[in-house]
């Protein structure tokens, strides 16, 4: 589209450029990598260590794991590796650059989230102060302040890149936009399992269309042809199947619907509640993008069904806010700016600029933010039992070891001579196996039935941990080792 102001026209008499914008973008993406680096999540995730230690296990064997590999009370399970691609990148990451390479890898990660959003809400508004204002309140509704970088990422960049396709599709009844979706679902499902929301949102455009058909008097007059949509749906679903793993994903998706001790056990997967400012804009997004759907003069059904489904989505449990906060910003951005003329639109050459002066302005302030081996280092120190694992190291007492859930993954990774009894992968476990190590952490009266505490030489808790007190009283057990964080106990041999 010709930029209707050409007097405008900013370098270069380039329509559109003007140089704010892009300092401003440069301005948001650097504060979010500096952010990133400063904060240091991108080492602090207790399921970080076990998908390196899986990514590191198929470059090793040249294969994909099919049963629990690295537990010691699983390891005849079935079990998959559903986010394989992203383990092998993490795992090349570390081998190539130490834990300099992860905290690059989950910064970029992070970026990419920032981008995609901000893409999104500026294709479909056409506007970029608004896009990246709503970028901005989105991203701080759910990125920087408590989620870890994770495979779950690119979930979230490529749900953006879904919705957007499917609410420009939606807008102008152009089917052919969709025609993209499939091979956006053959990456996705090889890098998360999470692909099946996006294949919700495309299942919930097929259903609106086919109502559309049926009662056009009573939806906006736009319409996609139904077979076209079911078309592609049935294709999306048939590359998610392009992979090491083919329709066995959708077994892993079944188990994790059934499941229900992880949501009591993992906070992040608890319950969406009103704790912090973050919590009421995103209260407030959703608030804003209903009330904005609903004040049309003849409302748009598919965009009221979207939110419907990321609410409920989004208030199970608190990982999935993300769902919401991005279908919020994009139905805002669709909805408030549908009927206006478009600016010109970035082109790659600008993004790659701007792009090129974060990396140098992020690697300029790395030092200041305290970005380093050593930090990362102590900040790994600080969570994790690192202490205790090398007094295991240098002591070696015989197992088998019997760890807590939050440390599974990183013991996996940094002691792997002692096989984990228990880590971060909840869909190997089950609820009845979950439900027994997480009242025996925390010191259940029937600690003793335990089988597999009964059978393990070596114990290792919080300091905080319930079982701590018990096992301090327990003449079966010796207390060898003890630091801020960590408690270490022996088995009492017949022959000491």
């Amino acid at each position: 589209m010709k930029n209707p102001h050409p007097s405008k026209s900013g370098l270069s008499g380039a329509p559109g450029f003007h140089p704010l914008q892009l300092v401003t973008l440069t301005a948001l993406f650097t504060a979010v990598a500096l952010t990133c680096l400063k904060r240091k999540l991108f080492v602090l995730g207790a399921d970080l260590w076990w998908h390196l230690k899986v990514g590191d296990w198929i470059v090793q064997h040249g294969a994909f794991p099919h049963n629990g590999i690295l537990s010691r009370t699983a390891a005849d399970r079935p079990w998959i590796a559903y986010s394989w691609a992203y383990e092998v990148v993490l795992s090349r990451a570390y081998a190539w650059f130490g834990l300099i390479g992860i905290g690059v890898f989950g910064t970029a990660l992070t970026l990419m989230v920032v981008f995609s959003v901000f893409w999104m809400t500026r294709r479909l508004s056409g506007r970029f102060w608004p896009a990246c204002l709503l970028t901005a309140v989105c991203c701080y509704s759910f990125l920087l302040l408590r989620i870890v970088p994770r495979p779950g990422f690119f979930s979230i960049a490529l749900f953006c890149v879904v919705l957007t396709l499917v609410l420009e599709a939606n807008r102008t009844g152009q089917v052919q936009k969709l025609y993209w979706l499939p091979a956006v679902f053959l990456l996705w499902a090889n890098l998360h399992i999470q692909f099946i929301y996006g294949l919700a949102v495309v299942g919930l455009l097929l259903t609106v269309s086919v109502a559309q058909q049926l009662a056009p008097s009573y939806f906006v007059p736009r319409s996609l042809p139904p077979v076209r949509v079911a078309i592609v749906l049935a294709l999306c679903v048939l590359a998610t199947m392009v992979g090491p793993y083919s329709y066995h994903l959708y077994g892993v998706i079944f188990r994790y619907s059934q499941a229900n001790v992880p949501y009591a056990m993992v906070q992040e997967l608890q319950p969406f509640r009103l704790r912090t400012y973050s919590n009421y804009a995103e209260l407030l997004l959703a608030a804003a993008a209903f009330l904005m759907v609903g004040w049309q003069k003849k409302l748009d059904f598919f965009k009221l069904a979207l939110l419907a489904l990321a609410s409920v989505l989004a208030y199970r449990t608190m990982r999935d806010t993300w769902v919401l906060c991005s279908a919020a910003v994009a139905c805002i951005a669709d909805t408030a700016f549908a009927n206006r003329e478009s600016e010109s639109r970035e082109t790659p050459l600008r993004f790659g600029a701007v792009f090129a002066a974060v990396v140098l302005l992020a690697t300029l302030g790395a030092h200041s933010v305290g970005f380093n081996e050593r930090s990362l280092q102590r900040a790994i120190s600080d969570l994790f039992p690192v202490d205790a694992a090398n007094f295991l190291r240098q002591n070696s007492p015989p197992g088998p070891l019997w760890n807590i859930f939050d440390w599974g993954g990183f013991l996996s990774w940094y002691l792997p001579q002692y096989p984990v009894a228990l880590d971060g992968r909840t869909d190997l476990y089950g609820d009845e196996q979950l439900k027994r190590f997480h009242d025996t952490e925390n010191g259940d009266a029937a600690y003793r039935s335990d089988p597999y505490l009964n059978e393990s030489g070596v114990v290792l808790l919080r300091r905080r941990d319930g079982l701590v007190r018990l096992l301090e009283n327990d003449p079966r057990f010796d207390k060898v080792y003890e630091d801020e964080i960590a408690s270490v106990f022996v088995r009492v041999r017949a022959n000491r």
